[in-house]
């Protein structure tokens, strides 16, 4: 972990964060698309090394909040995994790395990483609490969405029928509304340029890919 939180480490981490992300979209571009996307587990663990220099985990109720997203986010997919509950019926594949009964540990850390990131964006930007909460919980969908038309085509997860229909994403939003809300409440603050360029990159990289393939 980082830590002393500086201009530099700040720099160094959105350099790896875009390295790897342009890299990758260079390499599917090139054909080598099942190369890079066997890597999105290593990928997922450099970010979230990252992400915890940039938001350090030094009191308890900062384990507890992400605890809490990593957890709920876990619970939520298990649901939807093996009883179809909230998302409906999908299954994860093989590209998201070690799974618990079917939901790979990874998704549970995306939930609380988009969680941290999406608060501390909108917060920059809105004053309002409602306003907060909903923009952030906008923007978790918003990527949601573009992941959601990729997925299938790398193996991260597929759903019955084709793609995920509407009740994955009302669910999606009631959820990130609930983590948001709770997050609200912890008062964590995060780094923003951290949290605006590593969800701009994301948002670049399914973005381009939404439209490319």
């Amino acid at each position: 972990m980082i830590k002393k939180i500086g201009p530099y480490h700040t720099e160094f981490a959105i350099f790896i964060i875009w390295l790897f992300h342009l890299s990758a979209l260079v390499g599917i571009s090139l054909g080598h698309q099942e190369w890079f996307m066997t890597k999105t587990p290593l990928n997922l663990m450099i970010i979230l090394v990252l992400f915890l220099g940039m938001y350090p985990l030094d009191k308890v109720y900062k384990y507890v909040a992400f605890s809490i997203f990593f957890i709920g986010g876990m619970f939520a997919e298990w649901l939807g995994v093996n009883y179809g509950i909230l998302f409906g019926d999908y299954a994860y594949g093989n590209n998201f790395g070690p799974k618990l009964d079917g939901v790979p540990y990874l998704i549970g850390v995306n939930w609380a990483l988009l969680t941290f990131i999406t608060a501390t964006i909108v917060s920059r930007f809105v004053t309002s609490t409602l306003l907060k909460i909903v923009g952030a919980s906008l923007l978790m969908l918003l990527l949601d969405y573009l992941m959601e038309h990729t997925a299938p085509i790398f193996d991260f997860w597929t759903f019955a029928g084709g793609l995920a229909g509407l009740e994955n994403y009302v669910c999606w939003f009631a959820l990130a509304l609930l983590f948001q809300t709770i997050l609200h409440f912890f008062k964590i603050q995060g780094n923003f340029r951290f949290s605006l360029q590593l969800y701009l990159a994301q948002f670049v990289f399914f973005g381009f890919l939404f439209f490319y393939l």
